[in-house]
Parts: structure tokens; sequence; C-alpha cells
């Protein structure tokens, strides 16, 4: 099975960002990028089932030479093959123009090595802008099937049987081939690299691919701010549990509350 995953290089959000006046965006002066959290459960999704049923396992990303170094992290951990679709106005791009850019490099993929994908997976949502819309936009590039928030897939006789999570609880949907996933976060981490694969990885190739010439953006960025500062709270200073109850609730009527 040929699957190709669709990761992108944010933020770690394992720290807390601030906003930057002076910049007037957030502050990333010492923020290391990292695979966005969503795609590394696709990613690990996608080398499972490759596992289980054979194949490969293609990346690409979309953004300049920095991307290169997740796309290493990649293929140290399940990845066989790594494209990077050169544009160092990546960040411009909306959901919209990064679906275009994605499905010319799957075109462009296919015709150039001959691989025919029969799964595309993508990540929920990015942990920067989180629309959760370049997985199905990116379906309707290619007039693919899409199922969201997806939690396990397997192939079967027909095609695919993929649980996808809902609301409400489990949906089980077949699914013939080709096909397009978003990941939701499954019952299981991502695997770490190992010194071994993280060796292996650094002698792999990155291939480049250009952008698509007609991706540009849609969407126009009105103001960036930074959320509002809590107030402070209010301390009820007394052991007494009346009085601290009649204080909070002289409180609550003062402003209105009910």
């Amino acid at each position: 099975m040929e699957i190709l995953v669709c990761i992108k290089q944010v933020p770690d959000d394992s720290v807390e960002i601030g906003y930057d006046a002076a910049l007037g965006g957030p502050a990333l002066d010492g923020v290391t990028p990292v695979v966005n959290a969503f795609d590394t459960y696709a990613l690990e999704m996608a080398t499972r089932l490759k596992e289980t049923v054979g194949g490969q396992v293609t990346v690409v990303s979309i953004g300049d030479d920095s991307v290169k170094n997740s796309l290493k992290n990649c293929l140290a951990v399940g990845a066989d093959k790594a494209w990077l679709i050169k544009d160092d106005q990546a960040a411009a791009l909306d959901p919209a123009g990064v679906a275009k850019t994605l499905a010319k490099a799957k075109a462009d993929l296919e015709s150039d090595t001959g691989q025919n994908f029969d799964m595309i997976f993508c990540g929920r949502e990015s942990t920067d802008y989180a629309s959760a819309q370049v997985g199905v936009m990116l379906a309707d590039e290619l007039h693919l099937p899409c199922v969201t928030n997806v939690v396990a897939v397997e192939q079967t006789e027909n095609g695919m049987a993929i649980k996808q999570e809902t609301e409400e609880g489990y949906h089980r949907v077949e699914c013939g081939t080709p096909c397009i996933v978003t990941i939701q976060k499954p019952n299981y981490d991502p695997r770490y690299p190992t010194i071994k694969s993280k060796m292996a990885a650094r002698k792999k190739p990155i291939g480049e691919l250009t952008p698509a010439k007609d991706a540009g953006s849609s969407m126009e960025v009105v103001k960036v701010y930074g959320p509002a500062k809590r107030a402070a709270g209010v301390k009820i200073k007394t052991d007494d549990p009346k009085e601290a109850v009649a204080q909070a609730m002289a409180m609550m009527t003062e402003a209105k509350v009910f």
C-alpha cells in the first residue's frame, strides 16, 4: 500500500508562547519548531498500517529549508521517503492554498515517481492555527472521499475499515481507495526514534517539489492580538462559613451573576 502523509512544522506547543506587541504576533524567539502533534499521530497510524499490510510511507511538507529537519525526524520514525514543497512564503498560505499546493504535490509525485497513493493521511488540525480544514479541502481538490477524526484504520477485502470518533461515540466507516483520512489522537502514542534510525534518516535524501502557482491566499488577517488578561480573583478572609457564604452571595448579587 502506498501512503502519503502530509505534515506541518509548527512551534513547539509544549511551551507557553506569549504575544509580542512590537511584532504584532506570537513571540516565537527561542521556540523550537516541531512536527505538528496531530501529524505525528497520522504518521504513526500510517506506519502501523504499512507494517501490517506492506508498502511504503511518503511524507510531504510545505516550507523553507528549516522544515527538512522535521522531515528527517519523520524518516527516523517510520517514513520511507520525504519531500519538501519548497516555499519560503508558506506561512502566508490559507487552508485552501495549502490544499491546492498538496494536491499539486500528489500529482507531481505520482507523475514523476510512478507512485499511486492508496491513502492520504493528514492530522486533524494544526496546533498553531487549528482550522481543521486542510484535509477536507484537499479531498475536495482531488475529488476523493474523506473521513475525519479517525482513530483507527485497517484494510479489508473491499477497501478500508475506518473507526471515526464523534461526539456521540464511534462510527465504523467502510471506504474504498484512494481516500483521505484526518487523524484524531488514537489510544497510543507515536514511537520515539532510536539512535540507529536517526543515523539512517540522516543518510536518506529529501526531494524537493515546486509549489502551486495559483495557491495564494483568499483569507485576510484583520488583526492579531493577545488574549485578555484575567482579572485577579477575590479572596474571602473569614473562618466563619456562614459569613463566607454571605459575603460570596453579596458579591454575586452586586455583580448581577443571578
